[in-house]
This record gives structure tokens, sequence and C-alpha cells, in this order.
């Protein structure tokens, strides 16, 4: 028996359900998931391996017009991956038109040679004749390799969106251990998860101006006592991430814990601080620091 391998990339505008889509193909949880534009930061690989193939999905940050330098390292990160593999998913958000972001990235589309499946997602929210419109009009924006409707939410059709990437692997060597699903590091993970619970309990700037950093990790038997700090660009945003009498702070630590509990199949004890960091999007140290960029260098 052939076996079969390859990594695939998931591109699109922010709030398209890559994310979604990732952890439903992976029936698991690997990437964190809110309704606020440009959660995902770094490029995340989940990793799903079967008797006869292994697919590593690369969740990549949604590509937006860039206000400070963490955005143009996360669009850097997407354009990067466009080169790095084998397969590429456009996810497009089936209840929002057509704008110059999606004509942008197209334009992208057509410097490289990878075989490209427009995934048209939320299908669930739109009825059947608006679909057929959809697949109607994308049909003449580019050549698609496949146009595929599904629903990363409710997972309709995604068996069939396995069964049709299958076809464009390549006989290929298994790249991961068969129970690996995630390829990152436990830090982060947590990271992650406590940056998930901020962008879901708060509003307006704060999600876009939060940063996770660990600073300690300690593992005793089976336990695990962990020390974070959310990062944050203004006093008035440190006030609200504490809230009154800590109220704010108290309900992150809980919903994360609850969280790394299951994840880490560990007791988690779990410290959170709040500190200020001044424009840290725009610096190129904390950045780095952060894991959102690599060389200092690197403009």
């Amino acid at each position: 028996m052939t076996f079969k391998s390859g990594f695939v990339a998931l591109i699109g505008r922010p709030n398209a359900g890559k994310s979604t889509l990732l952890n439903s193909l992976m029936n698991q949880k690997i990437a964190i998931v809110s309704d606020k534009p440009q959660t995902t930061r770094n490029v995340i690989r989940g990793i799903r391996t079967d008797e006869n193939s292994q697919i590593v999905f690369l969740d990549t940050p949604g590509i937006h017009k860039p206000k400070h330098e963490l955005g143009r390292q996360m669009n850097k990160e997407s354009f990067s991956s466009l080169h790095e593999v084998d397969l590429i998913y456009y996810l497009i958000d089936a209840t929002e038109g057509y704008g110059p972001g999606d004509q942008f990235v197209i334009e992208l589309f057509k410097t490289v040679k990878t075989p490209v499946f427009l995934i048209l997602n939320k299908i669930d929210k739109i009825n059947r004749q608006s679909l057929i419109e959809l697949l109607s009009r994308w049909s003449e924006r580019y050549d698609f390799s496949e146009i595929i409707p599904v629903s990363a939410l409710t997972a309709d059709n995604t068996k069939q969106l396995m069964e049709v990437t299958k076809r464009y692997l390549s006989d290929s060597v298994q790249y991961y251990p068969s129970d690996q699903v995630r390829d990152y590091p436990e830090a982060f993970l947590i990271s992650e998860v406590i940056r998930e619970k901020v962008l879901q309990l708060t509003h307006q700037e704060i999600p876009h101006s939060v940063a996770v950093m660990i600073e300690d990790i300690e593992s005793i038997e089976n336990s695990i006592s962990i020390r974070a700090v959310i990062l944050v660009e203004r006093t008035s945003q440190k006030g609200i991430i504490i809230g009154k009498n800590g109220s704010m702070k108290n309900e992150i630590n809980k919903r994360a814990t609850i969280e790394l509990r299951n994840l880490l199949n560990a007791k988690v004890y779990l410290e959170l601080f709040v500190k200020v960091e001044t424009d840290w999007r725009n610096r190129n140290r904390q950045l780095i620091d952060l894991g959102y960029k690599q060389d200092p260098k690197d403009e």
C-alpha cells in the first residue's frame, strides 16, 4: 500500500474560518478560535495521520492591510507559506462579498505553481441558490484546481474535502509520528489558550493590543505551575484586563485553567500578571521575544 503525505496551507482573509476548519479536520482543538479578526498570529501546524496518509495543515494569519509591524509580520508568514506547501486551501466566507483583499490574494496565487482549492466556508448560513451563484462567480475569477463548499462549524462536506485532498498528494514518507497532532511547543499552546480567553472576554481595541508571555513553567509529578504575563499597550487597557477587584483577570485565569487541565491532562496552577508595554506591536525586540518575528534585521 502506498503512503501519501504533504503540506496544506490554509489561506484567507481574517474571520474566514481557517482555524475552525483546521480544528474540524483534526477532530480536536489545535488552534484557538474567536470572533475577533486576526486571532491567529503565527503559522500553526496540525498533523492528521491515518493508515495511508499524513497531511500537515498550516493555519496561517488572516491576510489584511497591516497597521503596525506585527501585522506586517503576520502577512509575511502567510505569504511565505504559499511557496512551502503542496496544496493551498483558499478559504472564503460565503456570507461576505468580494473585495480588494480577495483580488490581492488571487494575484498572489498567480505567482506560485501550487494547486489552489477554493473553500467556500459557512455554507450553513446561505441558501442553495446563493451557493450556486457564488460557485459560478468564483469559478470565473481564477482557475482553481477544485472548488469545494463546506461548513467548518458543522463539518458539512469536510469528508469530501479530505478525499479530494488526498488525490493531490504524492507518494511520500511520514514526516511525524502517528500520535503527534500538533507541531509547536507546550509554552506556545499555553500562551495561546490564555490569549483566547482574553479575546473571548474583551472587546474594542483590547484583543488586538494583547499578547501573552510565559515566564515560567514547572512540572512536578502530575501538576504544572505556570507564570504568565498578559501584555497590553496602555494603562487603561491594563485596568480593563484586571477588572474591578481583579474580576476580569480571575475569569480569564479560571477559563484558561479549565481548558489547560484538559489539554495537558494534569493539574494546572496558573498565575497571571498584567504589564504595560507601550507600542509593543511596533517594537522589533518585543516581537522577537514573543515569537512573532525571527530576525531583528528582517524588515
